[in-house]
């Protein structure tokens, strides 16, 4: 049974915040919507190293129970369009057991809250076409398809 889910910034200095910030991204990867292979301690290591020193990086965690259930990583932009601050996912993810429960809710309320108090002009993200549940969520805080639509592309190097 979920209790209290609360959400708060990741604390770099914390340990419980790196070690729930590992287990989350490698949960998320190795789940069906992540379909990679989990980062090893040295790659977690750097991926903690490299958000910490990241100007521009916002790491929620989520805690339900005292027990890390979801997690954003985001990164404050600006846009050339609207000459405001933005805001573009990175990665949202609910740990299974948590999810139905409101914890991703509460982590997109926490990021437009945030996104709100320093002016963002809009929020961005990428979501896959087989994710449902996600774009649920996100169709509840307006987000939907561009007019025109986008495509997401990418070359790996």
């Amino acid at each position: 049974m979920i209790n209290e889910t609360y959400i708060l910034e990741c604390d770099f200095n914390n340990p419980d915040h790196l070690k729930a910030l590992g287990m989350l991204v490698n949960e998320y990867i190795l789940d069906d919507m992540g379909g990679g292979k989990p980062l090893n301690p040295l790659q977690q290591l750097r991926l903690v190293d490299g958000l910490n020193n990241h100007p521009t990086a916002i790491v929620l965690l989520a805690i339900t129970n005292d027990a890390p259930s979801g997690i954003i990583v985001a990164f404050k932009n600006f846009s050339t369009f609207t000459v405001k601050p933005m805001i573009n996912v990175h990665d949202i993810f609910v740990s299974t057991e948590y999810r139905q429960s409101g914890v991703g809710k509460k982590l997109m309320d926490a990021l437009v809250a945030e996104a709100e108090m320093i002016g963002c002009s809009r929020i961005t993200l990428e979501v896959r076409e087989d994710n449902i549940q996600a774009q649920y969520l996100y169709r509840r805080f307006g987000f939907d398809d561009t007019i025109p639509p986008m495509l997401f592309w990418r070359k790996d190097l």
